[in-house]
């Protein structure tokens, strides 16, 4: 299975925003900003409309300047200087998720997979998604679970075949082992103190 890049944030239940960016810091000395972007096509982090910061009370319209290894160039309105331009490093940048256009078949936003329910195909309740994970290897949801450690399960067709947003849930067919509980841990050895040479046995 395929997601969009957007990663995503929940800050209320009726509200979905993607995090499309953070500030890397200041380029040159005129006001702009390095972004990191999160977006597919990682200039269009400036194409779809005002950007916002993490509360939702600042907003940050972009002009798109260029692009740079591994980021975006912009200009953001009132931001005339470096030292302005630096201030905002590290600034998350997020957008409504009604803005982005709608997903292909078999790509999902990560905001429109956290808050589902997570079921067993026979129907049985697991938990609720609670965020996208990418460790290297693919995407994994993370699973709270009401009793038990969180679940990770990696988000492919063999393991997730049903994904039904509309229904606000996703079905799991877990491999062996996928939701037992980890082992408790072991004991550690106590370490053997070997006699001195020619000590009585």
């Amino acid at each position: 299975m395929n997601d969009l890049a957007p990663r995503p944030t929940r800050t209320a239940a009726a509200t979905k925003r993607v995090c499309v960016g953070v500030v890397a810091g200041a380029h040159g000395v005129r006001g702009a900003v390095r972004i990191k972007s999160f977006t597919a096509e990682p200039a269009d982090v400036a194409r779809y409309g005002p950007l916002a910061d993490e509360s939702g009370q600042k907003e940050f319209t972009p002009q798109l300047i260029g692009l740079a290894k591994g980021v975006v160039l912009v200009k953001f309105p009132g931001i005339a200087d470096r030292d302005a331009a630096d201030a905002l490093r590290g600034l998350r940048l997020y957008l409504s998720r009604e803005a982005l256009p709608a997903p292909e078949d078999e790509e999902y936003y990560h905001a429109d997979l956290i808050g589902l329910d997570a079921m067993l195909g026979d129907g049985t309740r697991i938990g609720q998604i609670q965020a996208v994970h990418d460790f290297g290897a693919g995407d994994c949801l993370e699973v709270v679970r009401p009793a038990g450690p969180p679940a990770m399960v990696p988000f492919t067709r063999a393991v997730v075949p049903v994904v039904d947003i509309a229904g606000g849930r996703v079905v799991i067919d877990p491999p062996p082992g996928l939701l037992e509980d980890p082992s408790p841990s072991r004991r550690s050895r106590e370490a053997r103190v070997p006699e001195p040479a020619g000590s009585e046995p």
